[in-house]
């Protein structure tokens, strides 16, 4: 076979002409009739035989014509043959002879429900993904494929092995990441900020378990990503815990630099002396206020 006419490793292009150029054969040999039986013949054994070839090959000939739509193709199989395919956008004719099977090459869309998985740490996750995905190499979707129905492919078939691979993929991704940076290093990357790498990954499994099937990957995204249920609440305070730990820590930091700041202005204007032991309560008695969750109330020293 003329790898030229080749679409991918298995598939290539299948025999098929012209519809109106048949059309057009079909038409002549209907007029070829008619004139030989306007003009008559004298043997009834002729015009009989005339009548039987020339009903067999338009009969032949009428039952191979098909149209086919944009991103449409058809299997061509001859007595159990692959016989080639059709991707064509137009108005054909085969051999009446080749079974035809009808496949959609566009683009389909799936939304894969949030499943339970465990993380790189273990903690259960919920994590679900948009995938799309299209048919590229039709025979290995027709004949690798345990999903042929009469005079097509089924689509249900198609889309329970798409599912099914690509739930064992994002399995197999998110097993191989935590969570959050909590309880790994700060470096490595994790699911909830890995982003287009994560996706990436997930979109590079999917391919090479769908290749087997003619099958290929557009786009695979993660949509949903949680924790389950039974540890979300334990999680969110540990979270929280930790979201409080980095404010307090900013907090303290400016409030030093502001004690710090306030030292060195009363220093430089002469405004007040003040000893060791008089530094160390101003200086407490400012990061009181300042690291405070409410408004230090001030109290006033009356006394001599």
């Amino acid at each position: 076979m003329d790898t030229n006419n080749r679409n991918s490793e298995f598939e290539y292009r299948g025999p098929v002409v012209n519809g109106f150029l048949m059309l057009t054969v079909v038409v002549l040999i209907a007029a070829a009739m008619i004139w030989f039986y306007a003009t008559g013949s004298d043997s009834d054994a002729l015009n009989v035989v005339v009548g039987i070839v020339g009903g067999i090959l338009l009969l032949f000939f009428t039952k191979g014509y098909f149209t086919q739509e944009p991103n449409e193709s058809r299997v061509l199989i001859f007595f159990g043959k692959y016989a080639g395919t059709c991707r064509k956008v137009g108005f054909f004719w085969v051999n009446p002879l080749l079974t035809r099977r009808k496949l959609s090459l566009r683009i389909r869309n799936m939304d894969i429900e949030p499943i339970k998985v465990n993380d790189k740490i273990g903690n259960p996750v919920l994590i679900g993904m948009v995938l799309v995905w299209r048919i590229k190499d039709t025979y290995r979707a027709v004949f690798d494929l345990d999903s042929a129905s009469l005079g097509g492919v089924s689509t249900a078939a198609l889309q329970a092995f798409v599912r099914i691979q690509s739930d064992a993929a994002l399995r197999e991704v998110t097993g191989h990441y935590a969570y959050d940076q909590t309880g790994s290093a700060d470096s490595e990357l994790t699911l909830r900020d890995g982003g287009e790498e994560i996706n990436e990954l997930l979109e590079k499994k999917i391919n090479d378990r769908l290749a087997m099937a003619g099958m290929e990957v557009v786009e695979a995204r993660i949509n949903y990503l949680a924790y389950a249920p039974e540890i979300a609440a334990v999680m969110l305070r540990r979270q929280q815990a930790a979201a409080i730990i980095s404010a307090r820590e900013k907090i303290v930091d400016g409030a030093v630099t502001m004690v710090e700041m306030a030292l060195d202005r009363l220093e430089e204007r002469s405004v007040v002396e003040l000893d060791g032991k008089q530094k160390a309560a101003l200086v407490s008695n400012l990061l009181v206020v300042l690291c405070a969750d409410e408004p230090a109330q001030p109290v006033l020293n009356t006394g001599n």
